[in-house]
């Protein structure tokens, strides 16, 4: 499967953005789907998981109840729906396929996309 996100930018803190990440290839639903974010200087860090049909999620604790990873397999898309942004939050932030579900460690994850940046001023 190929993953391309996209949907970064420079917002100021407390803003809100929305990520994409658009798959084609092999089957979509076949995937649990993840997110994850990299800053410069840092490892890939888990940001947020969603099973096969969006039945069940998982977030890092430093996002949790800011953003919403939602899946739409029609589309063959995974959002990441990010509100009151900090800018500690500023990464690249990639999309990613698993075979495991709800997986949050990047060994996991089998395909992923590049990077979109998002940016948070103070």
């Amino acid at each position: 499967v190929q993953l391309q996100a996209s949907g970064g930018g420079l917002v100021q803190a407390g803003d809100s953005l929305r990520l994409s990440c658009a798959a084609s290839g092999r089957s979509f639903s076949n995937y649990p789907m993840g997110w994850f974010r990299q800053s410069p200087g840092k490892e890939r860090e888990f940001v947020a998981a969603i099973t096969r049909f969006g039945t069940n999620t998982n977030y890092a604790d430093s996002v949790k109840g800011r953003f919403t990873i939602s899946r739409d397999n029609a589309k063959t898309t995974v959002d990441l729906q990010m509100n009151t942004l900090r800018p500690e939050d500023t990464a690249a932030y990639f999309c990613a396929a698993s075979n495991k579900p709800l997986a949050t460690r990047t060994s996991e994850y089998n395909y992923w996309g590049q990077g979109t940046l998002v940016t948070v001023s103070s």
